[in-house]
């Protein structure tokens, strides 16, 4: 793997604030993002319109292989995606579409198969990796690391407001459940289980203003001469 240009790593759990901050760190930097949670959702959407069981997982490795997926940026921050031409922004932001990516994203052919899609965002003048497995297996030459996580709580309360502002219902403590199942299977997966890299720094989310946050990640970029 060529390092052809640097890279910070934004790893963690589902709801921990790594979206939100992965994006505006990329806009503070001038820098390039990949948001490879929407690959694995991607995925498992492409797996399930065509009829493969995810626990099928070559099948489902040949679906990440063989789909066409474009990110195009739109207004509010918002980024229109399409799978195989199709508009799949709406449906990929579904609860039920982050249950199936996790389940995807446990398969080592799946994650074989998007490996190097995922390595191809690296490119001048740096990229910002939001993930699971960005500063372990990913990316494991980049200079910053960064795990962020936030109690079960916490990332239930915001996604539970993130549900209602679409207008959909949500049980809290449902949600809190789901959650907390949810980073059983991540961390106890065979292929690339979430956890920090050795070299990352770890923070934590619960309570603290988005700013304070990025500001956080920003002083350690300063640090390492990544940003003025």
């Amino acid at each position: 793997m060529g390092a052809t240009a640097p890279v910070i790593c934004i790893d963690g759990p589902s709801g921990s604030g790594k979206g939100t901050i992965s994006r505006l760190l990329a806009r503070r930097l001038g820098w390039h993002l990949l948001d490879s949670g929407a690959l694995y959702r991607l995925t498992a959407l492409a797996a399930l319109d065509a009829g493969v069981e995810l626990e099928e997982a070559e099948a489902v490795a040949a679906c990440a292989g063989r789909m066409r997926v474009a990110f195009r940026p739109g207004g509010a921050e918002r980024v229109t995606v399409t799978l195989d031409g199709r508009d799949v922004s709406a449906r990929l932001r579904e609860q039920t579409t982050g249950e199936a990516a996790s389940r995807v994203a446990a398969l080592a052919p799946v994650r074989r198969a998007l490996l190097q899609r995922q390595r191809d965002f690296r490119r001048p003048p740096g990229l910002v990796a939001d993930g699971r497995d960005m500063g372990t297996t990913v990316f494991p030459d980049a200079p910053l690391k960064i795990f962020l996580t936030a109690s079960p709580e916490e990332r239930a309360r915001r996604r539970h407001k993130q549900l209602m502002e679409m207008g959909l219902g949500a049980n809290l403590h449902k949600l809190a459940s789901e959650i907390r199942d949810r980073d059983r299977r991540d961390a106890t997966r065979a292929a690339s289980p979430l956890r920090p890299a050795a070299d990352a720094v770890e923070l934590d989310s619960t309570g603290v203003p988005v700013e304070q946050v990025l500001e956080a990640v920003m002083q350690q970029a300063r640090r390492r001469g990544l940003a003025e």
